[in-house]
């Protein structure tokens, strides 16, 4: 039986791409000795304003410049965490 002619590939004269621009994707280095300890530092802190903010609420009437401000007691414990949770995205 005959055997068929094999296609012939045209010869590729660069690599393909990965992106539309024909930008090379660039990696990142690692990430910064600072960002792990802040990112733990801004959870600690977090937690800790929430934990003393019920704790003084519940016991003593509050302290003075928590409950000055209230239950933005929860937003400032809850920006902190939020901030933590900000810097993890940027760990590598």
């Amino acid at each position: 039986m005959p055997e068929s002619k094999k296609r012939k590939r045209p010869e590729r004269t660069s690599r393909p791409t990965t992106s539309a621009t024909g930008a090379k994707p660039v990696r990142k280095g690692p990430s910064p000795r600072w960002l792990a300890p802040l990112m733990l530092v801004l959870f600690g802190i977090g937690v800790l304003w929430l934990v003393v903010f019920y704790i003084t609420q519940a016991g003593m009437g509050g302290l003075p410049w928590a409950s000055d401000i209230g239950n933005w007691n929860l937003l400032v414990g809850f920006g902190f965490i939020i901030a933590g949770f900000g810097l993890s995205t940027q760990w590598r």
